[in-house]
């Protein structure tokens, strides 16, 4: 199983990771291509390194997002999660689903630091 997390605001993927209203949280069957579970869940303050260890401790995989600043992304690969940026603002059970298809496209990181 494969744990996903989309920053989320408004009800779509958030454009920018660090300011989301809340996480969707998806488990997924990679060979079934399924979400087999999805919650939402407040995050902690926005400070630099919380992010990735609060999320690695929910044993998240990948992260789905808009942007994402470069220091935010090492963090990420510090704690062994993948990070697809420049992804458009979605459902986030969409996006999982076009994910899990092989079908979801990413372009530009929409962050700029």
């Amino acid at each position: 199983m494969k744990r996903i997390a989309i920053p989320v605001t408004g009800g779509k993927l958030s454009a920018h990771f660090g300011h989301c209203e809340h996480f969707a949280v998806f488990e997924v069957d990679e060979e079934k291509a399924t979400i087999v579970s999805k919650q939402e869940v407040e995050p902690p303050a926005h400070e630099p390194g919380v992010l990735p260890r609060w999320l690695g401790g929910m044993q998240v995989n990948l992260i789905i997002t808009g942007g994402m600043g470069r220091r935010a992304q090492d963090l990420f690969a510090e704690n062994r999660i993948e990070v697809l940026c420049g992804v458009g603002e979605d459902e986030p059970e969409q996006i999982v689903q076009q994910y899990l298809d092989g079908q979801l496209v990413s372009g530009p990181n929409v962050c700029d630091h």
